[in-house]
């Protein structure tokens, strides 16, 4: 009769442990984890479980109901009512598994239970066993807000590095900015003092336009000395030829096209766009800030504001200007004008006019500091005057023509 109780009781650990622990896995009163398939193969009362598909896979607590755990008969009388008073043991053998197998299933086939998710739990004296469901679930409960928790934790600081980031990087122009020829930075808005052509996608300064034609070089490319395109279609060819070669200058500029529906093209947004993503995976600026600029607009697309400004602030870390201004005008929004301030002055710095008359404004009104306007002030004349070249000066004289 030992053997038999001790036998039930192992089958009874290893059921309640199958409901607690990972699913095909059990662990009996001794702490072992055991294999649902040992189980089966195992020569005590646990192998009259013969089928392991019949154990419900219990993964939400709320699932166990109070009559679902069978511990089996915990007396010499309840076994023998179990079993049948004047059954032979074989037959009172068979009973007792088909006990087991029903508990297993879910029904009630022996003494029903406290509730498992009752404050007071299960005990059975005899077999020394306890179970706190509602600790294991508190348990989880905490663990879940901690992880949240640690999750918010490091969203925000993802959001600090990357404000570090923005504020530490950007501050000088990318080399697309200088003219290939003199190496001189442009001046802004680079298209009022230089010109892109589109044979080669090299923006040429109006100093160094005007030096080629002073050499005779009036129907060749300052830079590549290929003739200029004659017509429209002429100048399609010539830049879907660079974006052949993966040119990122020349991918971004028929993105250009395509968003405004010019030489020939039929506006196409979605065109526009993928032209401009595939122009930021090789590294352009200009991209970046298209793309920024019609995803917080919603010009053609649907507005996304933080994919916009995304973008932005790729393109102001490459050190794109204009982004940069966008990103102070954004924290307005927000009610960050220390922030505000601190982008313009890194833009004025570089030579946009509009970011220090905004902080001109801004000292007038009380949100910017007397030392900050003054600082981007001195910041802003050494950025133009690094853009100025005798050349440059005497074709500003003469307004050279750069059609």
């Amino acid at each position: 009769m030992k053997q038999k109780d001790k036998n039930n009781a192992t089958l009874h650990d290893l059921m309640v442990s199958c409901l607690t622990k990972a699913p095909g896995h059990c662990r009996d009163r001794n702490g072992r984890i055991t294999d649902v398939s040992q189980i089966v193969s195992g020569r005590s009362a646990a192998a009259r479980i013969t089928d392991v598909s019949q154990v419900k896979r219990i993964t939400d607590v709320s699932q166990i109901r109070h009559d679902s755990v069978y511990h089996g008969p915990s007396s010499t009388a309840e076994r023998r009512k179990d079993t049948g008073a004047n059954s032979s043991g074989r037959q009172g053998t068979r009973r007792r598994s088909s006990s087991a197998r029903a508990a297993v299933k879910g029904h009630a086939a022996g003494p029903r239970l406290p509730s498992l998710l009752s404050p007071a739990n299960c005990e059975d004296s005899q077999r020394r066993m306890r179970i706190r469901l509602p600790i294991a679930c508190e348990d989880m409960s905490n663990e879940a807000a901690a992880v949240a928790q640690a999750a918010v934790e490091s969203a925000d600081l993802a959001a600090r590095n990357l404000q570090e980031r923005l504020m530490a990087s950007g501050h000088e122009r990318p080399e697309g900015d200088r003219c290939p020829i003199c190496f001189d930075l442009i001046g802004l808005p680079v298209a009022k003092h230089a010109k892109m052509n589109v044979c080669c996608t090299k923006s040429i300064c109006d100093g160094c336009i005007l030096e080629a034609r002073q050499r005779g070089m009036n129907d060749r490319c300052p830079f590549c000395r290929t003739p200029p395109p004659r017509g429209d279609p002429s100048k399609l060819a010539m830049i879907q030829k660079r974006v052949g070669k993966k040119d990122a200058e020349a991918i971004n500029h028929l993105g250009d096209k395509y968003f405004h529906g010019e030489l020939g093209l039929t506006k196409d947004v979605p065109r526009a766009i993928e032209l401009w993503t595939e122009a930021t995976e090789l590294g352009s600026a200009k991209a970046h800030h298209c793309l920024g600029n019609v995803y917080y607009t919603g010009d053609g697309v649907e507005e996304d504001k933080p994919r916009g400004i995304r973008h932005w602030q790729l393109a102001a870390m490459k050190g794109h200007v204009e982004s940069r201004h966008n990103l102070g005008a954004v924290e307005i929004d927000n009610g960050h004008y220390e922030l505000t301030v601190r982008h313009w002055m890194i833009s004025a710095k570089m030579g946009l006019e509009s970011s220090l008359n905004n902080i001109k404004k801004w000292f007038k009104l009380g949100r910017a500091t007397k030392g900050q306007y003054a600082e981007a002030l001195l910041g802003y004349r050494d950025a133009v005057e690094e853009t100025k070249s005798p050349q440059r000066e005497e074709a500003k004289r003469l307004r050279v023509c750069r059609h």
